[in-house]
């Protein structure tokens, strides 16, 4: 058996990390024993599905050796902030980012501190946008980690890869002391862009393309199969202002598809590369209703956008989206629970902020394997 894991989870939202490591092989035998977030309403939503007394609002700026050495955690878990090094972010400053300065201050300041101390974590996982890889912070990081003898993996990887119709490409650094190796050899000389042992090589700049590679391990499945059982249409459908003006720049997908564009925090609020919508009814031709509308707008029609009406387009709902991250199983509803008044434009910001629950449980076991 898998000795005891005391882990911290760092950057904790709505307990994505967390919720991955009870899942894992070795969850049974691990325990979050602090989590540390800014955002009050993340924290009262990991309260809800985690339990009282673990998830604490604060600057994670402020946290010093002194309060973490008591914990005595040999996990770390961490998702830092990723407007720092997003493609979305057409300012992004990497490691000059104000935003950037807690994870560096975890980095820098606090793990060699803890290091000297003999009270350092073992192993680390952390989570961050595709773009990272090439950031000053990643170099720093990695510098760090290497002073202090760990040994590196990194990993761009997709919710595809695991059989989930979602192109959330991201980027992964597990770090690992020689007390605790993986099973396979680490490697620092390059990212890797599949799980030893667990599918092929992605052609990660093509995520979101409509073909996406299937093997017998980790053939992707229908939309259809993480939809709500009712209809979501008058709940979640695109507003007709929306659609007549920016409806042209929609990712639309089909039930059928096998493959959403990443979901992100700000879904709903705007339109491109936010994530995709939904077309309920599978008989129309998307093109051909949307040509159709583009004509009848550039002629002046002031009901055109009833001819998209019929292709049911709609945004996913929040239970879907939870189902796509994996935070809910398919086919299941309202097992991830929602503290009383949280809206749903709140709900979609912290799912977009979150992780893909598959991908880190399946990485968290990689980095717990111990070798035979």
């Amino acid at each position: 058996m898998f000795q005891s894991i005391r882990a911290i989870e760092f950057y904790s939202g709505i307990g994505g990390l967390h919720l991955a490591l009870s899942r894992s092989s070795v969850g049974d035998n691990a325990t979050v024993v602090r989590a540390f977030d800014w955002d009050q309403l993340a924290c009262a939503v990991y309260t809800a599905n985690h339990g009282p007394g673990i998830a604490h609002r604060v600057d994670i700026t402020m946290l010093n050796a002194d309060m973490l050495g008591p914990l005595n955690a040999d996990l770390w878990l961490l998702s830092p902030a990723c407007q720092p090094y997003t493609v979305l972010n057409p300012n992004a400053k990497g490691a000059a980012d104000p935003r950037a300065q807690s994870f560096l201050h975890l980095m820098e300041g606090i793990l060699p501190a803890l290091a000297e101390r003999g009270a350092a974590p073992t192993r680390l996982l952390i989570e961050n946008v595709a773009g990272f890889e090439v950031s000053t912070t990643r170099t720093r990081v990695l510098d760090v980690l290497t002073k202090l003898g760990f040994t590196t993996d990194e990993f761009l990887l997709t919710p595809l890869q695991l059989g989930v119709p979602n192109s959330r490409l991201r980027y992964y650094l597990l770090a690992s002391r020689a007390s605790a190796a993986l099973i396979t050899p680490m490697h620092s000389d390059r990212i890797l862009r599949h799980i030893p042992g667990r599918g092929m090589d992605w052609d990660w700049e093509n995520a979101c393309s409509l073909a996406a590679p299937e093997t017998a391990e980790n053939k992707v499945q229908p939309l259809r199969d993480y939809l709500d059982g009712h209809d979501a249409l008058t709940a979640h459908a695109v507003p007709d202002r929306v659609l007549t003006k920016w409806g042209r720049l929609f990712d639309i997908v089909l039930p059928s598809a096998a493959r959403t564009c990443c979901f992100t925090r700000g879904y709903t609020q705007l339109v491109e590369r936010t994530g995709s919508i939904l077309q309920e009814n599978e008989e129309l031709d998307t093109t051909v209703t949307f040509d159709k509308f583009l004509f009848a707008q550039a002629s002046g029609d002031e009901q055109a956008v009833e001819i998209l009406r019929p292709l049911r387009l709609r945004y996913f709902s929040p239970g879907e989206l939870l189902r796509l991250f994996c935070f809910e199983d398919v086919g299941s509803v309202g097992t991830f629970r929602w503290p009383v008044g949280i809206s749903t434009k709140t709900k979609y910001r912290l799912i977009g902020n979150s992780v893909n629950v598959l991908v880190v449980t399946t990485l968290i076991e990689h980095l717990c394997r111990r070798p035979d």
